[in-house]
């Protein structure tokens, strides 16, 4: 039976204080053990107002099947809750398979949860829910608007007193356009697709903002490379699509801006293998350097999402060979 592997400590206190290490990894837990569904993928992560720190991902059967939905997991008193169905695909008495969700808090405003519902991500559409209780009870979802699919696998930004979303679309190949709501939800806006899928089919973007209205887009492409992309007004316009210099599987990866200026990707670091997970880190969000090594055995490591909370400290969740969410703690300030 595989348990919780935790480096420094048995249980993890609920603000996260650990001895100093030389190793930045503070913790590495399985959220849960046992759950009642056998596969699992595409997690979320979120501090909520409260400081208290909120999961979701979508089990079921297998990917696509109908019975997969949204299920969530709560950070008390220094261990995961027992994962929750949070919400599922029903339209009428018609059940559909639920897709990555999305957690996101703004400042102001309830917590959020994007989804997508339907038979696959050509055909799926967006659904958003809102927690006002610091996700422990969730709103009925509704249906974004035709057309929208809100933040596609990865965390908004808040910015100009809105929210943008980072999305994609399959339907027509891969391709990368953001969506804004300024606000909550209510009504939405969107950029034209981004690039030609035929010279970098590229999907699933995560925004890191770079200064002023300076923003870069970095995330999964079918070429074998991370793609980026870059905004020098808040996301109105964006720049030609380019490959930087690191490999991608073809599978998602998530990034942020930590509070000292410097920029985390977590990532495969192959051009054909879901293993190893890898963290880089830079200064400028064009060139990285691999810092931690989260997983190099055979077998599938996936779909990363990372925050940095308020007390600094670095969470980062995936997906642990379909059968599990991973959470790892690193601390900042051992990254070299």
């Amino acid at each position: 039976m595989l348990g919780i592997l935790l480096f420094v400590s048995s249980t993890l206190s609920p603000n996260f204080d650990m001895p100093i290490s030389e190793n930045p990894i503070l913790a590495s837990e399985f959220i849960y053990e046992t759950a009642p569904f056998p596969s699992c993928h595409a997690s979320t992560i979120v501090e909520a107002k409260n400081g208290r720190l909120v999961a979701a991902w979508f089990g079921g059967t297998a990917e696509s099947h109908p019975d997969v939905a949204i299920y969530s997991s709560l950070y008390i008193n220094g261990k995961w809750s027992a994962p929750r169905e949070i919400a599922d695909g029903k339209v009428g008495k018609k059940q559909f398979a639920c897709y990555n969700p999305v957690l996101f808090q703004p400042r102001n405003g309830p917590m959020m949860m994007f989804y997508k519902v339907g038979t696959g991500p050509r055909s799926w559409w967006g659904r958003m829910c809102t927690s006002n209780d610091d996700g422990q009870t969730w709103s009925r979802p509704h249906d974004f608007p035709h057309g929208y699919l809100g933040p596609i696998k990865n965390k908004p930004i808040e910015y100009e007193g809105g929210i943008l979303c980072p999305s994609s679309n399959e339907e027509f190949g891969w391709q990368v356009h953001f969506e804004k709501t300024n606000d909550l939800g209510a009504t939405w806006s969107k950029t034209e697709p981004l690039n030609d899928s035929r010279v970098i089919g590229a999907i699933q973007p995560s925004i890191l903002e770079m200064g002023g209205e300076h923003l870069k887009a970095i995330g999964r492409t079918q070429q074998g490379s991370i793609f980026s992309i870059d905004s020098h007004d808040g996301g109105v316009s964006w720049g030609a699509m380019k490959l930087i210099d690191l490999p991608n599987p073809n599978s998602g990866t998530d990034a942020v801006r930590l509070h000292d200026g410097r920029y985390l990707l977590v990532y495969n670091h192959s051009h054909t293998h879901r293993t190893p997970l890898n963290v880089a880190l830079s200064t400028d969000g064009e060139h990285w350097r691999s810092t931690v090594v989260l997983e190099n055995t055979p077998g599938e490591y996936s779909y990363p999402a990372v925050i940095q909370a308020s007390d600094g400290l670095i969470h980062i969740t995936y997906t642990w060979h379909r059968e599990r969410i991973k959470h790892v703690v690193l601390d900042p300030k051992l990254l070299k």
